[in-house]
């Protein structure tokens, strides 16, 4: 059974640090790109940042370069997503997905990438 479990969520105050993580079981993430998204309460998921099967193409949405990094270790079967200087509009619940292709990803219609995982809650708030 393919599945993908995040984890590294929590409550934080502006400015400050959390680090996700995507663990892949069933399948290898080997030849799969890797996504985050993200939905706050009452929008639609948007895409975060993404990384190439090759781990040599990243994509980040405009309101978190500079803050994100993602990276993946293939030996571990993981993604993770580092994220600093956080802010209260990062308030969302981040999913992670694999798909084997990363302009997909990079589009980010939701309705044809898959599997997901069940979603990490992150809270930015003083």
């Amino acid at each position: 059974q393919l599945q993908l479990v995040e984890s590294g969520g929590g409550s934080v105050q502006p400015g400050g640090s959390l680090r996700l993580s995507c663990a892949a079981s069933g399948f290898s993430l080997d030849y799969y790109a890797i996504g985050w998204f993200r939905q706050a309460p009452g929008k639609e998921r948007e895409g975060v940042s993404c990384i190439s099967s090759s781990d040599d193409s990243t994509y980040y949405v405009d309101s978190v370069k500079g803050r994100f990094t993602i990276s993946r270790d293939n030996a571990k079967n993981t993604a993770y997503l580092q994220m600093n200087n956080l802010k209260p509009e990062d308030t969302a619940v981040y999913y992670c997905v694999a798909d084997r292709n990363f302009r997909a990803l990079v589009a980010g219609d939701i309705r044809y990438l898959g599997p997901w995982g069940q979603g990490t809650l992150v809270t930015v708030s003083s």
